[in-house]
C-alpha cells in the first residue's frame, strides 16, 4: 500500500522548485494511514495553493487511493521553520467565502477505475 506515498512524492516533486527538499513519512495506526510531508519553505505556497485548493486536491486524490485499498489516508503538511510570519501590527479582515457548488460524487467502483487509470498513466511515464 506504499502506492500512496509514491503517488504523493511524484505529484509534489513535480509541483515544487526544490524537489530534493521534499520529505515524506508514512505511518499506520488505528486511525488509518498518516502521511506527513515536509517541503522547502519557498515551496509552501505551491503546495497549499490559493485558498488551499492545491492541498485539498492532493488530499482528495490520496483519499481516493485509500478508498481503493480500504484505508483511511490523511495528509499532514509540516510547516517549515520560518514559514509563516505573523506581525503584531497586521490586521486580518475575514471576507465571506464565495459559494461553491457541491463536489461531484462517484461510486467506489468509479473511483477505483479512475485511480487505476491514473496509476497506469504514472507507470507509463
Amino acid at each position: 500500500m506504499a502506492d500512496d506515498k509514491a503517488f504523493l512524492e511524484y505529484i509534489v516533486k513535480a509541483l515544487v522548485d526544490n524537489p530534493n527538499d521534499v520529505k515524506i513519512d508514512r505511518t499506520v495506526d488505528e486511525m488509518g494511514v498518516l502521511i506527513t510531508m515536509t517541503v522547502n519553505s519557498a515551496d509552501m505556497g505551491k503546495i497549499i495553493g490559493r485558498q488551499g485548493n492545491t492541498a485539498k486536491a492532493i488530499r482528495t486524490l490520496l483519499r481516493v487511493i485509500g478508498m481503493k485499498n480500504n484505508a483511511r489516508v490523511n495528509l499532514k503538511i509540516n510547516e517549515p521553520e520560518g514559514g509563516r510570519v505573523v506581525s503584531e501590527h497586521s490586521e486580518h479582515v475575514d471576507a465571506p467565502a464565495p459559494a461553491q457548488a457541491p463536489a461531484p460524487t462517484m461510486s467506489a467502483s468509479e473511483a477505483s477505475k479512475s485511480v487505476d487509470a491514473a496509476l497506469d498513466d504514472l507507470k507509463g511515464i
